[in-house]
């Protein structure tokens, strides 16, 4: 098994991503250790064991993995990881935390199924486009079918609720279809589609209309939605050109929200300024625009497809957290990827860069 001559830049960026992320997420965690209930050695045992650990694992399986078997299977990868998200509305199975029901109870462990979502879903649209590229122009064998496949995966997350990730899948689907030849006449479609959608949602779910109100005038709501924001800007502007130091955040004891979550990129900026923030989101960009050129390299359609859609979701979910929490985009809940607690979250995202070591593997002669 030769795994670092697959491509040995992108397996840099993604060394140092997952360690930087250990290491980061140990500093943010010892903020919980002012809080009631914490168990800061276990949550970074679970994050180094369940999901770097593991995640290695996955991502040596993945880099080694068959890709002609992986495109025979890819339809029931999906339909497993459809049936294994909505195991979470079983009773006594699903968890339901914080008004959403998105984990499965494994008694000694908690899963976020989501997660496998995403792989199942991008392994199965780069199998349904390989052999239809000629015909997405119909709208019959292209744009229609392929609302009816993201619609299935958006209909059992908006149901947990899961806002943030439907979002992700959708944007990530939609630059996996055009990339595959769609017609740029269905991008206004989808456009318009995504828009009603997302209109719908923020009228069923008050706490997204709410997200968007404190986007817009953050100061009337600093003691409730906008807190977090509001917290989030202290902490990334406290921490100037070279930052407080590492390990030395103020803002993660007691201030800040979820400071090993969604916000540990504030913590992060914090500790090291504006130059170990840029640092950071420099390791984000050169993975994926590393995956990107392992993509177009690709010996066929699928194979890039494969190795597209997954730089292109860690790039988005990386830059979705950071836009939040720096107030360019409403606060979404989606952790930063390699970095935020979640051992399930890191696993993921490690098989899906062993999945692009295995295509860079395949390139063209």
């Amino acid at each position: 098994m030769r795994l670092v001559s697959n491509d040995r830049i992108f397996f840099t960026f993604t060394i140092l991503l997952a360690l930087a992320g250990l290491a980061i997420f140990s500093s943010a965690t010892l903020g919980l250790l002012a809080r009631e209930g914490s168990s800061v050695s276990k949550d970074i045992l679970l994050q180094a064991g369940l999901g770097l650990g593991l995640g290695f694992v996955g991502l040596l399986i993945a880099q080694a993995f068959p890709l002609k078997t992986l495109k025979h299977f890819a339809p029931h990868l999906f339909v497993i990881t459809l049936i294994f998200t909505a195991l979470v509305f079983l009773p006594g199975v699903g968890i339901h935390v914080n008004g959403a029901t998105r984990w499965i109870n494994l008694r000694f462990i908690t899963v976020q199924p989501a997660e496998f979502l995403k792989i199942g879903v991008i392994i199965f649209l780069a199998w349904w486009l390989t052999p239809r590229t000629r015909q997405l122009k119909d709208y019959k064998k292209g744009l229609l079918p392929f609302i009816l496949i993201i619609a299935i995966p958006s209909a059992i997350l908006l149901k947990q609720p899961n806002t943030s990730t439907t979002i992700l899948i959708v944007l990530t689907a939609t630059v996996m279809y055009f990339a595959a030849g769609a017609p740029w006449r269905d991008f206004g479609i989808i456009a318009f589609l995504a828009i009603i959608a997302f209109g719908g949602v923020i009228l069923m779910r008050p706490y997204v209309l709410q997200r968007v109100e404190t986007y817009f005038n953050p100061a009337a709501h600093t003691l409730s939605s906008g807190y977090q924001i509001k917290q989030s800007l202290i902490a990334i502007g406290s921490g100037g050109l070279t930052g407080r130091g590492f390990g030395q955040s103020v803002e993660k004891f007691n201030y800040l929200p979820e400071p090993d979550g969604d916000s540990i990129f504030a913590v992060f900026a914090e500790e090291t300024g504006f130059i170990g923030a840029v640092l950071l989101l420099t390791l984000f960009v050169g993975l994926a625009a590393r995956g990107i050129v392992i993509a177009g390299r690709s010996r066929n359609l699928f194979n890039g497809l494969i190795a597209l859609g997954f730089s292109f979701i860690i790039i988005a979910q990386a830059f979705i957290n950071i836009f939040a929490m720096i107030g360019i985009i409403p606060l979404t809940g989606l952790p930063l990827p390699f970095i935020s607690h979640g051992g399930t979250a890191l696993l993921a995202v490690l098989i899906m860069c062993g999945f692009i070591l295995n295509v860079a593997s395949h390139k063209k002669a």
